[in-house]
């Protein structure tokens, strides 16, 4: 197994995605990163990105319709909330429960995922 290398562009992406407090689209990691290294470009991001998905570090939060964004792995089992208007995503704590009375009969269910929608704090003020 090799082990990944240390660069700049690397630090820069994992620190941006550590101190964000909710699953970034790589624009997003992008902006925060380049605070960072401001030389940093869009290609970069994308192959770190595959490159600690790969290794288990980052997982991605998938919304229909949406590009994914991309959290720390290893979670503990949470939803997200998708901001209309700033088109932010947060992360929601906890879970409503054992949604397996939801399925039909017969059915076994297997995951969830349940993702809220409407306006952030910061778009309502």
């Amino acid at each position: 197994m090799t082990v990944p290398r240390r660069t700049a562009q690397r630090s820069a992406i994992r620190e941006a995605l550590s101190e964000a407090d909710r699953p970034l689209s790589p624009r997003e990691i992008l902006a925060a990163a380049r605070a960072v290294l401001p030389s940093l470009g869009m290609a970069t991001v994308y192959r770190n990105v595959r490159n600690l998905l790969g290794e288990g570090w980052l997982r991605a939060v998938d919304l229909p319709g949406e590009a994914s964004r991309y959290e720390l792995a290893g979670k503990v089992h949470h939803h997200h909330f998708h901001c209309r208007a700033c088109d932010r995503v947060f992360e929601v704590d906890g879970c409503p429960g054992d949604l397996r009375a939801l399925a039909p009969k017969g059915f076994k269910p297997e995951a969830h995922e349940v993702i809220l929608y409407g306006l952030c704090a910061g778009c309502l003020s």
